[in-house]
């Protein structure tokens, strides 16, 4: 059975079990989620399953977008991912809901993480800071040298420098499932998930079980 929704990152909450212990908690609105296409091993060399979510105006989508949809018979969806499976039990037009998944399963979450704009390299990799005696002044929060010497005389491609921080792919693994809501379309994972409210994430099965 295909394992994977599309969703939104609704916000975070607090559950608490039978102990009274409360669990910091992430809902996400999953589903519901068409099967706009299937990819073959025959046909395009490997096996997948493409979803759709979102319901939205044909104007937000290009004219390559309606008609790939109008031929699954399918409303305008805003967002179309695949999901990597082996053998699909499922056809194009089905529609999968939070009921893939079930209480106590372990769960992939994958999201866009908050842009932060331009960070000194303390706030982005954590750097300790200069020393704040002995006449450094004005170093606290520098990264201070990361050269090499003479040979080679420049720094390295990828050394942990100011830069861009924020707004990339983030994958957070093993996260557990305790919140099941069919009817409202809801499933609810302990602990936090990458993005912002609203944002767009992609629920898998866990690969390290």
């Amino acid at each position: 059975m295909l394992k994977g929704l599309i969703g939104k990152k609704i916000g975070m909450t607090q559950i608490f079990d039978e102990r009274g212990v409360a669990y910091p908690v992430t809902l996400i609105e999953a589903g519901p989620c068409y099967v706009t296409q299937i990819r073959r091993p025959e046909s395009e060399g490997y096996s997948a399953v493409q979803l759709g979510f979102s319901e939205t105006h044909p104007k937000r989508l290009s004219g390559g977008e309606i008609g790939h949809l109008k031929t699954a018979n399918l409303p305008p969806l805003r967002f179309l991912r695949e999901f990597r499976a082996k053998a699909p039990d499922v056809s194009v037009g089905d529609v999968m809901k939070a009921d893939v998944f079930s209480v106590g399963e372990r769960v992939d979450v994958i999201g866009t993480s908050k842009g932060k704009g331009f960070a000194g390299a303390v706030k982005r990799y954590h750097f300790r800071g200069g020393p704040k005696t002995h006449g450094q002044s004005d170093r606290h929060r520098a990264p201070g040298s990361n050269g090499s010497g003479t040979t080679p005389g420049r720094v390295y491609k990828g050394a942990r420098r100011p830069g861009h921080m924020g707004d990339e792919r983030v994958t957070v693994q093993s996260l557990k499932v305790v919140l099941v809501d069919v009817e409202r379309n809801l499933i609810g994972v302990h602990g936090a998930v990458p993005g912002s409210k609203g944002g767009l994430v992609i629920i898998n099965e866990a690969r390290k079980q």
